[in-house]
């Protein structure tokens, strides 16, 4: 089983945490069921990016970015080479790395 390792994040995950999942599960599902709050304001249609995180590592077992994640994804705070939407990755079965930027675009805090 491949395991996520979420960074420690000062408001989200504050000692970090390690979590086994399953291949193709979704990472925002995976981290909403283990009470990392990550934000999803558009409900996982990938029209926001409250959502985006960072894969550190493990990238490359991912499945590639789609058009409209990638149009989306441009919109983020922090955008980073290996950024991607948290709502759009399938774990594969590979470790990851994650990290929840600091900050988010987002009106409607939902947590």
């Amino acid at each position: 089983m491949p395991k996520i390792f979420f960074l420690p994040h000062k408001k989200i995950c504050p000692n970090g945490l390690i979590i086994e999942s399953k291949k193709n599960e979704n990472l925002l599902d995976i981290a909403h069921r283990n009470n990392i709050k990550i934000e999803n304001a558009c409900k996982k249609s990938c029209i926001c990016t409250t959502c985006h995180c960072i894969i550190h590592k493990g990238s490359n077992s991912l499945s590639n970015i789609k058009e409209n994640e990638d149009n989306i994804l441009n919109k983020a705070w922090g955008l980073e080479i290996k950024s991607r939407l948290s709502c759009q990755i399938k774990i594969n079965n590979r470790d990851l790395v994650i990290e929840i930027p600091m900050y988010n675009i987002n009106y409607i805090n939902e947590y």
